[in-house]
């Protein structure tokens, strides 16, 4: 997909706070919007380059969002936003193999106390549940989830076991919002309930999905399947 709207580049100074940063935008110093709930602590360094996307909204405090940054040579995108709307036009494209079968995309679907970001049907009445989780935290090429802990997300693992308990597809689709990345693994240092919630859903049945996305400071997109170590 496309990033439509301008962007420019800036210099990060500090993050005060989960959504709120101060970046040097030509030589001034301004306060921006950041999209992301995650730590993103070994990629919002001081000094780093970051890329501001234009968002002209009356009712905003911030003129621009935070939407992604250079760690070395690497872009990352970490616009938490972006991750369901990657994975809708790769669904509609037929590009995750096990559910190129489902013609019906529907977003924000409920199933039992959750809402899961997609669900999916076919002409034969097959129902299929899909969860979405943007990754951004990657060290020396492996990428791992969560970069902060997440109850919200283990939640969402229980209730996709029960939904496959309950006779319907279901899984999780870890996209990594960059490029160039040899696995994927659950972040049990980060939060250790998670992976036992992950590893559980897996040997439950609820697929488990991880790709990498192609991306530049204009585009993103879903590309290829990455090894997942559980």
């Amino acid at each position: 997909m496309l990033i439509k709207k301008r962007v420019f580049a800036a210099q990060f100074i500090r993050r005060p706070d989960r959504f709120q940063a101060y970046v040097n935008k030509c030589g001034e110093e301004i306060l921006v919007h950041v999209p992301n709930t995650g730590r993103c602590k070994e990629i919002l360094i001081p000094g780093a380059t970051v890329l501001l996307r234009e968002e002209l909204n009356p009712t905003r405090k911030t003129l621009y969002d935070l939407i992604g940054a250079y760690k070395g040579n690497r872009f990352i995108n970490i616009d938490s936003q972006i991750p369901n709307k990657v994975v809708e036009e790769a669904l509609n494209d037929k590009k995750i193999d096990k559910l190129i079968e489902y013609n019906t995309v529907q977003r924000e679907k409920t199933f039992g106390n959750s809402r899961f970001d997609f669900k999916l049907s076919n002409d034969i009445g097959e129902v299929y549940y899909l969860e979405v989780k943007g990754v951004t935290l990657e060290v020396d090429g492996r990428s791992t989830f969560p970069d902060a802990p997440t109850q919200r997300g283990n939640k969402h693992l229980l209730e996709l076991i029960e939904a496959k308990k309950s006779g319907f597809g279901a899984g999780v689709l870890f996209l990594i919002q960059m490029n160039n990345i040899d696995n994927f693994s659950p972040n049990d240092d980060m939060d250790v309930a998670f992976g036992e919630s992950l590893r559980l859903a897996f040997n439950s049945g609820v697929d488990i999905f991880a790709y990498e996305c192609e991306v530049g400071e204009e585009f993103i997109t879903l590309s290829k399947a990455v090894e997942i170590i559980l």
